[in-house]
């Protein structure tokens, strides 16, 4: 991992990376399609309904969050090893 994928502060040195798995029950096709938009955009907008009455100050912006988002894989798995993993993901349902 380069020096650039690490961030610093006085006293800590971290690379804090997330991957979220939903896993739907009986591993039924639910997060496709609108369903999965809709869950993204579900997300932003409970946390911004959450910040906004914690934080007055931010309500005064007409958004918190843009339409985009961003996912990454732990470990830097490469492109093609993560799309194999997600088609056989799909066709084991």
């Amino acid at each position: 991992m380069s020096s650039s994928a690490y961030r610093s502060s006085s006293n800590v040195v971290y690379s804090a990376k997330y991957h979220l798995v939903w896993c739907p029950k009986y591993r039924r096709r639910v997060l496709a399609g609108a369903v999965e938009t809709r869950l993204v955009r579900l997300m932003k907008g409970r946390s911004s309904r959450i910040l906004r009455q914690e934080f007055p100050h931010l309500r005064r912006l007409p958004s918190l969050w843009t339409n985009s988002w961003f996912c990454s894989t732990v470990g830097g798995a490469p492109i093609d090893v993560v799309r194999r993993y997600v088609e056989s993901q799909k066709l084991a349902a």
